[in-house]
């Protein structure tokens, strides 16, 4: 039995149009959607679909001999209807916030590296298995074959026949380390805390009949290494756990910053994505694992959104991740002021800006994850002294304690933080790192030196300068930053006409839009904003009339 066509034409023999579609351009844009190598995807796809079907064991095997790439699992398996659909291109039966894999993308992309991709699977009395190949532009066909034996009890095997013998995927080491990389949190028992309600069971990896032991894997890591543990709202469990180390030495550009993760697989990794750099970025790494993220990864699950109301969930961990970072390098006295100069250019806008969003926050509650909203002035982090209790110390008695919401909570710092007013307890963040237990005093030498005095912590909305000539657009939103186009005319107009102050506050608006409201009423909300930051000017109360920044028109 062979897949099904659909062709153009009547049985009276009337010739119709036919949609036609260039199957290896769409192949190729769905691969440059991904950040990593084709390869890389293609491994991490492949694993990422067999954690999905509930499997305890994935075995990889690389065949440099034969140019062959097999990967089984112990899932679920599929049935006939399963394994069939799983052909199509657009198809995908999984929802959202349940997995990590997307619609079989890794055997998907393996067509534009492989002459040859059988899948095979067992589910009950269901033995199946299929050949699938791209044969040209526009066709992959597949068929129906008999089972090579791949599988032998229930679950899932899929083998690849490399067009390139010298592939990477035929490395065991390169394979070995991918996965270590890419789905770092499930070779760490530090991890199983979080991650036990999606895996109850220990999963089990095994490269060419090798199995990798998680502890060693664990233990590879060097460095001082301290806790972290996140909260969002009033939650007193961490909702989102990991760590943070400092090494003597350079870390290798590609594992610099801090990774997130989500359900085990590796999202983001470095500093960009979070806004907060130390002042020794190359010595400094860590990762945090926050299951809940699931339900915010974008289609292709290579990326977070970042508008509505799964975009306010993520920036709401984004916050709560910056603070316990800036938390711990702080302790660590490892913090870099970037930007000065810019920073009190800006400020008095941004200060503008916030009082807006704070009046808007009640009609549009998805603003709240960029407004500090805080009785008596700005946030401040507790930064800078270690807690009393920091002597003995470990991750697991540091996370037990954060956990049960122990002697800490009871301090000034910790009431402050999770006393806020109701906007900021549904999306705002807390977290602790060193509060937890704190870790070890010592300072290793040739890395910054010991925590200074409280420092003033602000992860609310940013205002940036981007020169971009290309980009129709006003302004954009990244993450919790409106990055405003320097190069856009409206800009260069707005200068001569010393309006950037209105120029900035329509770029914020439009910007915002899309993470306040639907498509449908992002003008409604636009007149909004800029209706009442008008008001804040006219009354005399925006930041920036106090302190005499131009605003808009001539003075």
């Amino acid at each position: 039995m062979g897949p099904r066509h659909v062709h153009g034409t009547f049985n009276d023999g009337d010739r119709l149009g036919q949609t036609r579609v260039d199957l290896l351009h769409l192949l190729e844009d769905l691969r440059d959607a991904y950040p990593g190598s084709l390869e890389e995807t293609i491994l991490t796809e492949l694993v990422a679909n067999a954690l999905d079907s509930g499997a305890t064991r994935i075995a990889v095997e690389a065949d440099a001999e034969a140019a062959a790439l097999t990967v089984r699992d112990d899932g679920k398996g599929m049935t006939r209807h399963d394994l069939s659909r799983f052909h199509d291109l657009a198809t995908t039966s999984k929802r959202r916030g349940r997995g990590i894999g997307f619609a079989g993308v890794g055997i998907k992309l393996a067509l534009l590296a492989c002459d040859e991709a059988l899948t095979e699977s067992m589910r009950g009395k269901s033995h199946i298995a299929t050949s699938w190949r791209l044969a040209s532009r526009q066709r992959a066909p597949w068929n129906w074959v008999p089972p090579p034996g791949l599988v032998t009890e229930q679950g899932t095997a899929v083998r690849l026949r490399l067009t390139n013998p010298l592939s990477e995927l035929l490395d065991p080491g390169y394979v070995e380390a991918t996965l270590l990389r890419q789905f770092e949190p499930l070779f760490n028992p530090f991890f199983d805390r979080v991650l036990a309600e999606f895996y109850p069971h220990a999963i089990r990896f095994e490269i060419n009949g090798r199995a990798i032991d998680p502890r060693e894997a664990a233990g590879a890591q060097s460095g001082e290494r301290s806790p972290i543990a996140v909260r969002v709202g009033r939650k007193r469990k961490p909702t989102a756990i990991g760590w943070l180390a400092r090494s003597l030495d350079p870390l290798p550009d590609d594992n610099q910053g801090v990774a997130i993760s989500t359900l085990g697989k590796v999202i983001k990794r470095g500093w960009d994505w979070l806004g907060v750099t130390p002042a020794a970025p190359a010595h400094v790494h860590g990762l945090i694992e926050a299951p809940p993220l699931a339900e915010t990864l974008t289609l292709n699950k290579a990326d977070f959104i970042r508008s509505g109301q799964r975009g306010a969930t993520y920036l709401a961990y984004r916050k709560a991740i910056q603070e316990a970072v800036s938390e711990q390098l702080a302790h660590w006295g490892d913090i870099r002021d970037v930007g000065a100069d810019r920073r009190r250019k800006t400020r008095p806008i941004e200060r503008d800006m916030e009082a807006v969003l704070v009046d808007l926050s009640d009609a549009f509650p998805l603003l709240a994850t960029l407004v500090e909203r805080r009785s008596g002035g700005q946030r401040r982090l507790p930064l800078g002294s270690p807690s009393p209790h920091a002597g003995d110390w470990s991750p697991a008695a540091a996370l037990e304690a954060s956990a049960s919401g122990t002697a800490d909570d009871a301090s000034p710092d910790a009431r402050s933080e999770t006393g806020g007013s109701g906007a900021e307890a549904g999306t705002g963040a807390t977290s602790r790192s060193s509060t937890d237990g704190g870790p070890s005093e010592a300072t290793p030498p040739g890395l910054p030196g010991a925590p200074g005095p409280r420092r003033p912590g602000r992860y609310g909305l940013e205002i940036r300068f981007a020169d971009r000539p290309d980009d129709p657009e006003l302004g954009r939103l990244v993450e919790s930053t409106v990055w405003v186009n320097e190069a856009h005319p409206a800009w260069r107009r707005a200068v001569r006409a010393r309006a950037e102050g209105y120029h900035i506050a329509l770029s914020v608006a439009m910007a915002l839009a899309p993470l306040a409201v639907e498509p449908v009423n992002a003008h409604a909300f636009i007149t909004t904003f800029l209706d009442r930051w008008g008001r804040e000017e006219m009354n005399g109360t925006g930041a920036g009339r106090r302190r005499g920044v131009r605003t808009g028109g001539r003075r």
